[in-house]
């Protein structure tokens, strides 16, 4: 599986860690930066890109963090055919797949642990979505939104 990742100052040092952890599990990692720790640095720089890649499939799903993983949920989210949420439980890793077709997880690397990270990060890349029906119906409507901000 080929996974995006992305991170500010905020989220740089956790970035670093999740990578080197998906790596060494066999992922195909395409680190959309930050390369280096630079506090004076903005998380769309590097959210955008990702999130972009995510939506024309460039990469199967991917790993946005921030400070508190709020800002990089809202830069996700303005980016047609993307569904990220700010994710610090497992229940909600899984679930954010298999019941809404999550395609990108966001962490606070202020707020969370290495191995919370981890954890969450390996629940949301195990889990698939579950194609029911009444999860079907919501993502059309979803997917609806995204298509009238494109023709906007």
């Amino acid at each position: 599986m080929k996974i995006g990742i992305a991170a500010d100052h905020g989220g740089f040092v956790l970035k670093q860690q999740v990578a080197e952890s998906l790596r060494g599990c066999e992922f195909q990692v395409v680190d959309f930066g930050a390369h280096e720790l630079n506090t004076e640095d903005d998380y769309p720089d590097f959210v955008i890109p990702l999130s972009r890649a995510v939506a024309a499939g460039e990469v199967e799903r991917g790993v946005a963090i921030c400070g508190s993983g709020v800002g990089a949920s809202i830069v996700a989210n303005k980016i047609a055919g993307v569904r990220a949420a700010l994710i610090h439980d497992v229940f909600s890793a899984r679930q954010g797949v298999e019941d809404d077709d999550m395609n990108v997880i966001c962490l606070g690397g202020k707020v969370i642990g290495t191995d919370l990270a981890l954890k969450l990060v390996e629940t949301f890349l195990a889990a698939r979505f579950s194609g029911a029906d009444r999860h079907m119906r919501r993502l059309y409507k979803v997917v609806a939104l995204d298509n009238q901000h494109i023709g906007a």
